[in-house]
């Protein structure tokens, strides 16, 4: 019996372009949803406390700061579960803007939220204190009498901690293992907080619709965290039984680290995707890194590489063969899914190669699609370029290399030798306008490359980064 196979249906370039432009309409209307959404939730908070008579008691200069406190209060609350959604990995929120988005958007509501709440502490003291003819000192003091305000000023203190650590400049001081615990200290803070909120001034008093939409409200936060931060993760590993079948040396302080497992193609993994994971060896399980795919998984194994950056990713390195494996993801929207033009562009240095290259290997590319620059400072940092040039999908597409020092006190991505040469971005990339262009590479250097592409033209939906810093 001779079994016939239908040959592959052909799709027109055209039909391809145009359902990438409807998924890029798509997502960035999912994305302006999601800030809606957020906005909205403090509107609702403020609105239902008007509602409820929030006002009604606003007779002089007291109660007038005791209200604004209290709103203060509500507004910092809102915006800090907020983050917490936003921090939560919810697979929606990663496909509609990426975890990478979604957390500069979490990191920026930080500042606001401590604000607000610091200002709801000093105008309900004051506001107290005026209406009981007592002074600050007096009313403060007094507070400490009541259990639940006295967590929430704990609560407050461990905020201030979680804020002051997330600062650029502070947060580079610590190793990312230090800084992720004391971020973790953010959810006891919210916890320890709650019981004020539900006590304190009768509020969000008992039978109020107030009060539904705020455990609502803390249930979505906790509730995502549960689920998506740990439920998922834990039945995903234990589903996938991941553990290290290799670990090759690719370069002096680079490793490629070889993973095994069963049913991976389920983890549906697109090219260009990370994913977090945790090494269950003496040294590596008390810390977990998001680290990039560096080859699209197969059903039974996958790979990542790994460049020596500090105690931890050197930890990783060095791990043995039979070690087991945890994974949280795929994570991230650096894959041709966001495409929105025809052709593709991409720029990487350094170890930014390796979404890079997986990226280009599960792309859906015709010949001469693609046009790939890939930046080192010297020939000691070409990891997996053999490789890019070599896979099937770079049929006819173009790969240049760019290798050699920036130039001393100019702000470029690129080398001196090519900056002479008078090679510009667009130059390099002659479709650049009708390209999505792809860049990955130390975040700074990134940034220069964004720059240049903005200065050409090229529209904000046309640009994707995936950043390794934290």
């Amino acid at each position: 019996m001779t079994t016939h196979t239908a040959p592959p249906r052909r799709v027109a370039p055209d039909r391809i372009d145009r359902a990438r432009r409807t998924r890029t309409r798509r997502r960035l209307r999912k994305a302006d949803l999601l800030v809606v959404l957020c906005w909205s939730s403090v509107a609702a908070a403020v609105s239902l406390f008007l509602a409820y008579g929030g006002l009604s008691e606003v007779v002089d200069v007291a109660s007038a700061l005791t209200a604004l406190g209290i709103v203060t209060g509500l507004v910092g609350s809102d915006l800090i579960l907020v983050m917490l959604v936003l921090a939560a990995r919810i697979p929606a929120i990663d496909r509609a803007v990426g975890q990478d988005t979604a957390m500069a958007f979490h990191r920026s509501l930080g500042k606001p939220a401590l604000y607000l709440i610091l200002a709801h502490g000093a105008l309900l003291t004051v506001g107290y204190a005026m209406s009981d003819g007592s002074n600050v000192v007096a009313e403060t003091i007094s507070f400490f009498q009541d259990p639940d305000l006295v967590l929430a000023y704990a609560g407050l203190g461990l905020l201030v901690l979680v804020v002051v650590t997330s600062v650029v400049a502070v947060r580079r001081r610590f190793s990312y293992e230090a800084w992720h615990v004391i971020h973790l200290l953010s959810y006891l803070a919210v916890l320890i907080a709650l019981p004020h909120q539900l006590s304190s001034g009768a509020v969000l008093a008992d039978g109020t619709l107030q009060r539904v939409y705020w455990i609502g409200l803390y249930i979505l936060a906790f509730g995502s965290i549960a689920v998506f931060r740990f439920a998922v993760p834990i039945v995903r590993s234990a589903r996938h039984d991941i553990t290290v079948s290799a670990v090759e040396t690719i370069a002096p302080g680079v490793v490629s680290i070889h993973l095994a497992g069963r049913d991976l193609e389920r983890l549906q993994t697109a090219g260009g995707q990370y994913a977090i994971w945790r090494f269950w060896s003496a040294k590596t399980w008390w810390h977990a890194h998001p680290i990039s795919f560096s080859a699209v998984p197969t059903r039974t194994s996958a790979r990542i590489t790994v460049r020596d950056l500090g105690r931890g990713s050197s930890a990783i390195s060095r791990v043995r063969p039979g070690t087991r494996v945890s994974i949280e993801g795929p994570y991230g929207i650096f894959t041709d899914d966001v495409r929105a033009a025809p052709r593709i562009a991409v720029v990487a240095a350094g170890i930014g190669i390796t979404p890079v290259r997986s990226l280009l290997e599960g792309s859906t590319l015709r010949p001469g699609e693609a046009t790939v620059l890939l930046r080192a400072t010297d020939a000691s940092q070409q990891y997996l370029w053999q490789e890019v040039g070599a896979l099937p999908s770079m049929q006819g597409s173009a790969v240049y290399s760019m290798v050699g020092p920036r130039p001393p006190g100019l702000a470029t991505w690129m080398s001196a030798e090519a900056l002479s040469r008078g090679v510009t971005l667009s130059s390099a990339f002659p479709h650049l306008l009708g390209s999505d262009l792809y860049v990955c590479g130390p975040q700074s250097w990134a940034d220069l490359v964004i720059r240049d592409a903005r200065a050409a033209g090229l529209p904000e939906k046309q640009i994707h980064v995936e950043r390794f810093d934290w």
